[in-house]
């Protein structure tokens, strides 16, 4: 019975230094030297100072001169992501769309008066699985040009070139959407003008 408690023991000590030190210290490692930016959280950095990361969104609070992200579930809290939980067929759902409808209308209709309720992209007015993607669709940052170009009185062309700069194409080339990171966008942006 002592042997085999004493062998447990060092098996528990063992496997805990292997796989509980060792392990995580050396993929750690490892990958801080073949990939330091994506070991560190993707994080972006304006004058030195980090701003975020752009694997999440970030919260515009509606400002006109900024392209929106996607709505969150969570308020964009990184350690609070998840999805609404709510099926199609739910009344709540429902009225949750009508009413993200109603202020995309609202935001962008000023600046696009062709904008009808059918154009709307969908992840305008829907939030993702996590509630923190960092990407919009193409659709979109198209819409939302036309508001940021005329708040900041920029060319629109300029403001869609940038668009086209911050897209971030298929997985591999052939898995999901391109999808614009508003983060990145928003910074390039106000290296443009203010």
């Amino acid at each position: 019975m002592r042997k085999d408690i004493a062998g447990s023991a060092v098996a528990i000590v063992l496997c805990t230094l292997v796989l509980g030190l060792a392990y995580p210290l050396l993929t750690t490692g490892v990958a801080q030297v073949l990939f330091p930016n994506k070991a560190d959280g993707s994080q972006v950095t304006r004058e030195g100072r980090v701003v975020g990361t752009r694997l999440m969104s970030q919260d515009f609070e509606g400002d006109p001169a900024y392209f929106q992200p996607r709505p969150s579930q969570t308020g964009f809290a990184g350690n609070a992501s998840g999805f609404a939980n709510l099926g199609p067929n739910q009344r709540d759902l429902v009225d949750l769309i009508r009413e993200r409808i109603a202020a995309y209308v609202e935001l962008e209709q000023p600046y696009t008066p062709s904008l009808t309720t059918a154009r709307i992209p969908v992840d305008a007015v829907t939030n993702s699985a996590s509630g923190v993607d960092p990407h919009i669709s193409q659709a979109n940052a198209r819409i939302q040009a036309d508001r940021v170009a005329a708040v900041r009185r920029l060319p629109l062309a300029r403001v869609l070139a940038l668009v086209g700069e911050h897209t971030d194409g298929r997985f591999l080339g052939l898995l999901g959407e391109p999808g614009v990171n508003v983060l990145e966008l928003n910074l390039a942006l106000d290296k443009e003008a203010p």
